[in-house]
């Protein structure tokens, strides 16, 4: 704590597209509440702060660190390894810190061919001599540095020990608050929990009904006018409800989509896209061409891994076979 007796608090924006910033924005007038408990002493979405100021701090300064984003350059490295020295507490605040999220399906390719794909192939670019960016370049002013582009996506706490997760793509608001809350309390649960959602499967809580129907076919939301009360699975829609971490409220499905996996895999599961295909295979038509049938499920990985390709079992073992080679 510091002298004035406020919590000092710092949030990060590493690889991610900021929406985990926005969450903590839409807590709304509780953001009043959070000023008066605590002083942010580094939030460069949304003030200015430099890298020196908390390179100046003392070891273990900070009280908690929100880091949101996944680590897929140098610079997301060097600044994920200089909180966690600054901060007693290290939270992995939202879906791409907590398991790679979207970024993470980046890795189904290679460093140069993500490159290639941006700057020379993209039908926007226009770049005749191919130049494809360089950590360091020499130009009239001087030397220039970039962050080194990394050759796959790793969750921060792959990187660096963290305390607690935060899961959502974004954690939902009502949720924010609810661990923000926590960490002012002094309330946080032992190390390792994940916070802000339940243990059980979003299937658990769900109000649609499942009745034991089989599917003959598997369709895309926009393919058809889905039973606003039957389970989607069940109506032959991919949702990711028994393979997802309760908690979010079911906004998607509140609104007539199905649940895409953002929240990760429920307590218990190791694997989240191995637990969802398991689901798929349990309503299928025992008498139908399963091979047929699967193969109707547009970009499987994408579907299955949406959320969490980079804390994969998958991932895991492709990683090890690299390390041998």
């Amino acid at each position: 704590m510091a002298k004035n007796n406020k919590l000092k608090i710092a949030i990060y924006w590493a690889a991610s597209c900021g929406g985990c910033d926005v969450a903590v924005v839409e807590i709304g007038h509780n953001l009043l509440k959070l000023k008066e408990a605590a002083d942010i002493l580094f939030w460069p979405a949304a003030m200015d702060f430099k890298y020196s100021d908390v390179e100046a701090m003392p070891d273990k300064h900070i009280d908690v660190c929100l880091f949101n984003g996944s680590v897929r350059t140098s610079e997301n490295e060097h600044i994920a390894k200089l909180l966690r020295a600054k901060s007693k507490v290290m939270v992995a605040f939202g879906s791409c810190a907590y398991e790679g999220c979207i970024p993470g399906l980046a890795n189904l390719y290679n460093r140069g061919d993500i490159l290639t794909r941006v700057y020379q192939e993209t039908p926007s670019t226009e770049n005749p001599d191919g130049v494809i960016p360089q950590p360091h370049c020499k130009v009239p002013e001087g030397d220039l540095d970039l962050p080194e582009f990394y050759e796959s996506v790793k969750p921060v706490g792959m990187v660096v020990p963290v305390e607690y997760s935060v899961p959502g793509c974004p954690p939902v608001a009502s949720q924010v608050w609810g661990v923000l809350e926590a960490i002012i309390a002094g309330k946080l649960p032992p190390v390792g929990a994940v916070l802000g959602a339940g243990d059980r499967n979003l299937c658990e809580e769900c109000e649609r009904v499942r009745d034991g129907t089989k599917v003959k076919q598997f369709v895309r939301p926009h393919e058809v006018i889905a039973d606003p009360k039957k389970c989607f699975l069940e109506q032959g829609i991919v949702c990711s409800g028994p393979a997802t971490r309760a908690g979010c409220g079911r906004p998607c499905i509140r609104v007539g989509m199905p649940c895409r996996g953002c929240y990760g895999p429920p307590e218990g599961v190791k694997d989240q896209g191995a637990k969802l295909l398991s689901a798929i295979m349990a309503v299928i038509d025992p008498e139908a061409d399963v091979e047929q049938l699967v193969s109707q499920i547009v970009d499987p990985v994408g579907t299955l891994y949406r959320f969490s390709l980079s804390d994969s079992l998958l991932q895991q073992i492709k990683w090890q076979e690299a390390e041998k080679k």
